[in-house]
């Protein structure tokens, strides 16, 4: 097969999957979902400058936290959110790596923990799916993340990796629906990547 062959057939299949994504709706669950995030971090973010301006300095906060809470604690904490539905901002504790001793070896440690985090969930997932009578309690209650994951799989859990989405209510539903687990190793590593974005985000605010 000739070079200009292989290049219309690889601008067919992304042309293709794009068709796909576009049919199916998942470019307007992509910008709804972006606009539901937005109002959690923008309070988020109003928090932490009223809790600056008016109540304490976030760096002297953060320098607090970091001197008196030893990092295997913060680092628990953050494990067992990242597990487990994701419940606390991981811009919280990229923040606290950057007054920490060792900023960027800390980040690189949120960042593991958060991608072993998601293959926690991705394994309660698995495991849900193995218990009749809750697979079908969760099925109703997670019923849309369970279809969207079975219509878009992969390119929802890269979403989920990068952007501000749930990420760890997408590796629970890509194992509910026994999602391949070495395709879900390789899609979620980008998790990796929005730490290190982020990070350089906010290391170079505080």
């Amino acid at each position: 097969m000739s070079m200009k062959n292989k290049k219309t057939n690889r601008k067919s299949h992304w042309r293709l999957l794009h068709q796909y994504y576009t049919y199916t709706g998942f470019y307007s669950f992509l910008g709804r979902s972006l606009i539901k995030a937005a109002p959690p971090i923008l309070i988020f973010t109003a928090i932490l400058l009223g809790i600056h301006f008016f109540v304490i300095d976030v760096n002297t906060m953060l320098i607090y936290v970091t001197d008196n809470f030893p990092p295997i604690g913060v680092f628990a904490i953050f494990f067992g959110s990242e597990s487990f539905l994701g419940l606390i901002p991981p811009e919280i504790f990229i923040a606290w790596c950057g007054k920490s001793a060792y900023p960027l070896w800390f980040l690189s440690i949120l960042g593991i923990l958060s991608y072993f985090g998601g293959i926690i969930s991705y394994f309660l997932g698995r495991g849900i799916a193995s218990i009749p009578s809750v697979f079908v309690f969760l099925e109703v209650k997670m019923s849309k993340q369970i279809k969207n994951m079975r219509k878009w799989g992969g390119i929802l859990i890269i979403a989920g990796a990068l952007l501000p989405l749930p990420f760890a209510i997408a590796s629970m539903s890509a194992g509910i629906i026994k999602f391949p687990f070495g395709s879900y190793l390789l899609y979620g590593v980008l998790r990796l990547l929005r730490f290190a974005v982020y990070g350089a985000l906010i290391f170079g605010t505080f």
